[in-house]
């Protein structure tokens, strides 16, 4: 029987750029939900356009968005099988889809990190303030949980019902680390593979600010310290 796959996709302003994420989309998904997050723009539009479920959230936020997509799965589906989550900014290779779901697929793995580190990053792809902030959180990880990973990609896989067991909660810019550090603590079966990066299409609304960075980068080790108390 065929594994059923859904796409998460959270979009805030990317009119430019998540028709082509849409379009690159290997055939074996069987949705694909983009999360317009507030957008002002005609991200909306161009994601129906595309072919995509288009839900809306309109309380910016990634992990906002991100939860969004899942009360949607959790409404209407019971057969879902895989959640992929890629970002809408054209700075992943959704072809890759496909060698992202295999160690679930093929060797029962709960969760698969798409890592920018193991793969080709094209120039300027990374600011240098997300290349030193992937290296300590995964560094803490290591330290507090056991665990050894490269990045904090976005791109990455999960079955679905050990998505359900996160109970996932963070509403911003935590939410790729709280994932990783929950299954940590859940003892879920994780494995990185490679990924390529690109250079996003428009601005970071995170890495591209100051105080996105900032903010980023306490959200992310309060988190990992956080879980350590529950």
């Amino acid at each position: 029987m065929n594994s059923i796959i859904r796409v998460i996709i959270p979009a805030f302003n990317e009119e430019n750029a998540v028709g082509k994420v849409i379009a690159e989309i290997p055939p074996i998904v069987k949705e694909i939900i983009v999360v317009n997050n507030n957008s002002n723009d005609n991200t909306r539009t161009i994601a129906k356009q595309a072919g995509a479920t288009v839900i809306d959230e309109p309380v910016q936020g990634y992990g906002r968005a991100c939860l969004k997509g899942i009360q949607y799965v959790k409404e209407r589906f019971e057969n879902t099988d895989i959640i992929v989550f890629l970002d809408a900014d054209y700075s992943d290779y959704p072809e890759e889809l496909t060698t992202l779901v295999q160690p679930i697929l093929e060797e029962g793995k709960d969760l698969v990190i798409g890592s920018r580190k193991l793969g080709k990053k094209s120039k300027k792809s990374m600011t240098p303030q997300q290349v030193f902030g992937n290296w300590l959180a995964t560094k803490l990880i290591k330290l507090f949980y056991g665990v050894k990973f490269t990045d904090l990609g976005p791109f990455r896989a999960i079955k679905w019902e050990k998505l359900v067991a996160l109970n996932m909660a963070d509403q911003t810019y935590g939410w790729t680390v709280e994932m990783q550090v929950k299954a940590a603590k859940h003892n879920f079966q994780m494995i990185e593979v490679p990924v390529n990066y690109k250079a996003r299409i428009g601005k970071s609304k995170i890495s591209g600010t100051v105080k996105g960075t900032i903010l980023a980068g306490y959200k992310i080790i309060s988190t990992i310290l956080r879980e350590l108390k529950r």
